[in-house]
């Protein structure tokens, strides 16, 4: 369990101002290596607050160079290769001890009309009807409980529409949905609610590579890694109330799985797409 509550994710995702294009972040103990989706957020939270007058996040394009060591600080350097009438562009460099670990370009602009369209929402069971994840991995624990520990972010609910046995996992369709939320009220904040959903929007979109294989990221000889992720923000979007994240893989190949996916509103109004490439490898 590395974020128990809000309150203790919002200060991992939040950085620290060293000069005007410099900030620095944390990270919580692991066992392993630093969790993509927080990188992602705090470089996203980097480049945005280097970003003066009201432009929004509208896209973000990142790589992950390296794992992370959560034991170290992370170092964000902030590019700002171009401030225009409409739009501006960020380049943000993760480092730690130096060395590059994630890059990421953001780009920015005034709030616009124009025409409109979006597709349309799948239909999916209410949230209330499933189970959470807090209650999928007690009843894990209760059955091998060497294996199965804890939620990664607790602060986050989670409840997948069509669960596998982790266990036995038996080879579906590559599509997936789940509804995510924050479980505390969030300020009014808009850029801070694009980056609680750029940590969201890093739980799934591996695992959907997985589904038409009879393997899960838990999997025995399974080296699994997020290589890169892109993030389109459509509209504004409240993270503390219930986003439908839709989720497909239309390719796998080259030790690689392609994965997309779509936040929806319980009003169904499109307000993110993502797309993630990943390394999943069968170790010999």
């Amino acid at each position: 369990m590395s974020y128990p509550d809000m309150d203790q994710l919002l200060r991992y995702l939040q950085v620290e101002r060293i000069d005007r294009y410099l900030f620095t972040g944390s990270s919580p103990h692991r066992p392993s290596r630093i969790f993509g989706g927080q990188v992602l957020a705090q470089s996203l939270n980097a480049a945005i607050r280097s970003v003066d007058g009201d432009r929004i996040a509208h896209s973000m394009h990142a790589y992950f160079l390296r794992p992370g060591n959560p034991e170290k600080q992370i170092v964000f350097e902030v590019d700002p290769i171009r401030d225009g009438r409409s739009f501006a562009t960020r380049r943000v460099v993760a480092k730690q001890d130096g060395v590059p670990i994630f890059n990421t370009s953001v780009s920015f602009q005034f709030d616009a009309p124009g025409l409109e369209h979006q597709a349309s929402m799948p239909d999916a069971p209410a949230p209330e009807t499933l189970q959470t994840d807090e209650e999928f991995w007690e009843e894990l624990r209760k059955k091998d409980p060497e294996r199965y520990g804890s939620p990664l972010a607790p602060a986050i609910e989670r409840r997948v529409v069509t669960r596998r046995d982790y266990r036995n996992p038996t080879p579906v369709e590559p599509r997936q949905m789940a509804w995510f939320r924050a479980l505390s009220s969030i300020e009014e904040n808009p850029a801070l609610h694009q980056v609680i959903l750029a940590f969201m929007s890093d739980f799934a979109l591996l695992g959907a590579a997985l589904l038409p294989h009879p393997y899960t990221v838990h999997s025995e000889g399974m080296q699994v890694a997020s290589l890169d992720h892109a993030i389109w923000f459509h509209r504004p979007a409240r993270t503390d109330n219930h986003l439908l994240y839709a989720l497909d893989s239309p390719n796998a190949s080259g030790s690689r799985g392609f994965s997309r996916g779509q936040f929806f509103t319980r009003e169904g109004l499109l307000v993110a797409s993502t797309a993630q490439e990943s390394l999943i490898r069968l170790r010999s």
